[in-house]
């Protein structure tokens, strides 16, 4: 028989969780691990809602395990560190992302160049199996406990609902910019769809000192997209003329969409050698025109997250060059809302649950 998840560790937590596909959450009791040796302790204030936390409420991606308590950008204090902790002290603030382990083992090439992220046994924030065979829970609750190696910390002064969204959301968009080589000032990058990954894609890009140019179906993003956010230009996916005007003028194209959606349009966009990089994840696979590839020496490529040292970096960039996500602060009590209105685009452009201020235990 399975161990109550409000028994299974030794000290109580409470938060908001899912039970079923329906993906309906509701006051949850469950508990925490000693904070060990290694750990650090923090009491949860903020923790952004990822378009991720629909798909896996719904086990859309097939690998949900219930009950889940959901939240991948989590940010809060310390309130107590283990005794071979030397990163944090208590009082510090910190944030988790979207994993809490990984192998960390020497002959583990992911782990050894700092990309915990792709190692096979990277284990996520929430719903799943961690190395102990425990169910791991998120950030829509009190408070976390996780292993330093995966706790980054928040720069003095920034603001700490603002930082949430940056863990997943910043990560997610700055990662492939760095990598792919789209960072460089001068160079012309596309940003397909405008939601939370979209608009920090547009303020990251923005921060290197490229063009940016925002790809959409709706009209009526283009003046939030170039006078809110401060994109150069703007372009509907769906005129013809406009792509075709645009065709081959693109060094690269971050695609942030996770709906089905047609990609030989934006291939057609790129220049010679250019780069559309997949961090959206839809459901279904999407239609990959081969012949398009093969004459321009075009890429499609994909990234997910970062790596806990370059999660760190980013942060610290955008402290630096003041890189803000947009956000709507919310109760706890509002989220099953929220979800409804994420799942119809409704937010400009991430919401942010008020964890310290609303979320209130049960008898």
């Amino acid at each position: 028989m399975a161990t109550q998840p409000e028994l299974e560790h030794p000290i109580k937590a409470f938060g908001w969780a899912a039970r079923d596909t329906s993906g309906v959450l509701s006051p949850f009791n469950f508990s925490r691990r000693e904070t060990g040796e290694k750990d650090v302790a923090f009491k949860v204030l903020y923790c952004g809602v990822c378009h991720s936390d629909l798909h896996m409420l719904k086990n859309e991606w097939g690998f949900s395990l219930y009950p889940i308590v959901p939240g991948h950008e989590i940010v809060g204090i310390v309130t107590e560190v283990g005794s071979k902790v030397n990163k944090f002290k208590v009082g510090d603030k910190v944030g988790v992302g979207c994993m809490v382990g990984s192998c960390r083992n020497d002959e583990c090439e992911n782990c050894a160049d700092h990309l915990e992220n792709y190692c096979p046994q990277m284990v996520l924030t929430y719903g799943v199996k961690d190395t102990s065979d425990s169910i791991t829970y998120g950030g829509y609750s009190d408070l976390m406990v996780a292993d330093e190696n995966f706790v980054v910390r928040i720069p003095e002064g920034f603001p700490l609902d603002t930082a949430a969204p940056l863990l997943c959301a910043g990560i997610t968009v700055y990662s492939p910019l760095r990598y792919y080589g789209l960072d460089k000032p001068g160079l012309h990058v596309g940003v397909v769809g405008l939601g939370g990954l979209g608009h920090m894609a547009v303020k990251f890009a923005k921060a290197f000192g490229v063009k940016v140019t925002v790809i959409s179906t709706s009209p009526d993003k283009k003046e939030e997209a170039i006078q809110r956010l401060g994109a150069d230009n703007f372009l509907m996916s769906r005129d013809h003329d406009q792509i075709q005007a645009a065709t081959g003028t693109f060094d690269g194209i971050i695609d942030t969409v996770s709906a089905l959606h047609p990609l030989l349009p934006l291939i057609s966009l790129l220049k010679s050698h250019g780069k559309l990089v997949m961090v959206g994840a839809p459901e279904k696979p999407l239609e990959l025109p081969i012949f398009p590839l093969i004459m321009g020496r075009k890429t499609v490529a994909g990234s997910s997250i970062g790596g806990m040292k370059e999660t760190q970096e980013m942060i610290d960039f955008a402290a630096k060059h003041d890189v803000k996500p947009e956000i709507e602060l919310i109760p706890i009590h509002y989220i099953n809302t929220a979800l409804e209105r994420l799942l119809k685009a409704d937010v400009k452009y991430r919401f942010v649950i008020d964890i310290g201020n609303t979320l209130k235990p049960t008898t």
